[in-house]
């Protein structure tokens, strides 16, 4: 599958951004319509999924193809471009993608063969530092701190450009910044992402708690109230916790463990305990920042990462819960459409563009429980996009599921993270997994070193202005790690019944 995909992309598509699979062709900025975000929010003209495939090369142990595939970056790639690209999609596609694949080729004990061309002294590394500094008048020219959504590649903020940013795109930086701060010693980079986060922080609902979803960074004000755990906030939660885990700084553990409850507060619906009790089965909801009322009845795609996050927080029965609604949405359709109506139990928004998060949290929950069920979902998701969106060269955007018709365009997400999570979840023996305490995923899926260098340094608050610390309290640093009865492997993670009700009220045979 990455296969196909990977060298269509390289025969029909590169040097450009995507693969149009259908008509096996290239696809690039829109140069024509600038305002054409969907497009010009991602692609930049450099060569966007070659870059942001590298670590999937070296996971899959394609030793050759990988040093190959870097070459081509290096001499190729350059980010002197008059692009408008969005701040938070370059940062994860391709700034993360940079950085794992330096730190790959840097690690000595090379666990998926050898990876560092002869030549290499660190020119990755060198590409990261010229685009994150790119990045940094998306910071500067802000009133509040809070980045602004795009930069031109070569001139900065464009004039007139729109101030309103989604609360993911301002506040999912630290994870890339911070780790290129600690590579090349600045801490503007890390310091930029803190105080981004830090000011989200202070722009919560003073009655809930709770985020908005769209904020203006020149006035601070929130342009959109809903709040949710899925699209414009879903990384903003995961890059709390996974900060932490990378860095050890309490406060992001702290403002993760109080975001969550006041998630589980305010968003939970359903019976009070996953696998046990009477009541529906327990969904998250979208609601009204300010009040915690109920604010819309969809749920959308990018929620099924959120059982990969409960995951990682160690609150791996919820996780059940929550993955179990995603697969059985999956099999009434065969994939996921954007937005599904949980009230009137049909989507809303209805393309599915090959997204990786329900794949996502299937591994993590097989690497959490083994259960052979999660093998089970994997085998389905692998026939269903096989069977409805492999095109002529790629996989292609499904356009409805209702119809299955398809869309000509393969995102790069595909190879970084869908095809990736997909392999990962049956190579029990890959390095990833037999040594998985020392890997950590972005949100793009790139695979980063848990090393203790990257908690070492503590940058000096006099480099920069930063808002006033959050609160800490004790109490929101207590970890729940419940571990999954090893008699339950073998068994079905959600009981029978619980299962069986959620399939009946979708009409689907589980």
């Amino acid at each position: 599958m990455f296969y196909f995909g990977y060298d269509s992309y390289m025969k029909y598509a590169y040097p450009k951004d995507e693969l149009n699979p259908i008509y096996c062709k290239g696809r690039g900025p829109d140069y024509d319509n600038p305002s054409n975000i969907n497009i010009n929010d991602i692609l930049g003209d450099y060569s966007l999924t070659l870059i942001d495939a590298l670590d999937t090369l070296a996971i899959l142990g394609d030793t050759r193809e990988f040093r190959r595939a870097v070459q081509l970056v290096i001499e190729n790639v350059s980010f002197d471009k008059n692009s408008t690209v969005q701040v938070f999609e370059a940062n994860i596609r391709i700034l993360g993608a940079l950085l794992s694949a330096h730190l790959l080729i840097q690690d000595q004990s090379q666990p998926f063969g050898h990876l560092e061309p002869e030549w290499y002294d660190g020119e990755l590394l060198e590409m990261a530092a010229d685009l994150a500094s790119r990045f940094l008048p998306a910071f500067h020219t802000s009133k509040t701190g809070l980045p602004h959504p795009r930069v031109n590649l070569r001139d900065g903020v464009p004039q007139g450009s729109r101030t309103d940013t989604c609360t993911a795109g301002a506040g999912s930086l630290l994870v890339e910044f911070g780790v290129l701060s600690r590579l090349i010693g600045d801490p503007i980079y890390e310091l930029s992402a803190r105080r981004a986060n830090r000011v989200l922080w202070n722009l919560r609902n003073a009655n809930t708690g709770l985020l908005g979803n769209v904020i203006d960074v020149n006035t601070g004000k929130w342009v959109g109230e809903l709040s949710g755990v899925g699209a414009g906030l879903d990384s903003f939660y995961e890059y709390l916790l996974k900060a932490y885990i990378l860095f050890g700084h309490i406060e992001d553990y702290s403002m993760f463990n109080q975001t969550y409850a006041l998630i589980k507060q305010y968003m939970r619906r359903g019976r009070p305990n996953c696998n046990s009790g009477s009541g529906d089965h327990p969904l998250y909801v979208n609601v009204d920042m300010k009040s915690g009322g109920t604010q819309t009845t969809w749920i959308d795609s990018l929620q099924a990462a959120f059982a990969g996050v409960q995951v990682l927080a160690g609150d791996v029965e919820e996780a059940i819960c929550t993955h179990a609604l995603y697969y059985t949405i999956w099999k009434k359709y065969g994939v996921l459409p954007e937005r599904f109506n949980w009230q009137r139990l049909s989507p809303d928004v209805s393309f599915y563009p090959l997204r990786p998060e329900f794949v996502e949290s299937t591994y993590l929950l097989y690497q959490a429980t083994k259960n052979p069920f999660y093998l089970h979902v994997g085998r389905d998701i692998l026939k269903s996009l096989n069977q409805l969106t492999r095109a002529q060269c790629g996989y292609a955007t499904v356009h409805s599921v209702l119809d299955m018709t398809l869309e000509d365009r393969m995102e790069s997400f595909f190879l970084s993270e869908t095809c990736k999570y997909l392999y990962l979840l049956f190579d029990t023996e890959n390095p990833v997994n037999q040594n998985s305490d020392r890997y950590m995923f972005t949100t793009e899926g790139h695979i980063l070193p848990l090393a203790p260098w990257l908690r070492e340094h503590n940058w000096d608050s006099a480099h920069f202005t930063l808002s006033p610390n959050p609160d800490i309290n004790s109490t929101d640093l207590h970890a729940n790690c419940e571990a999954i009865n090893e008699e339950r492997i073998h068994g079905l993670p959600l009981k029978s019944q619980y299962l069986e009700q959620i399939s009946v009220s979708l009409g689907v045979e589980l």
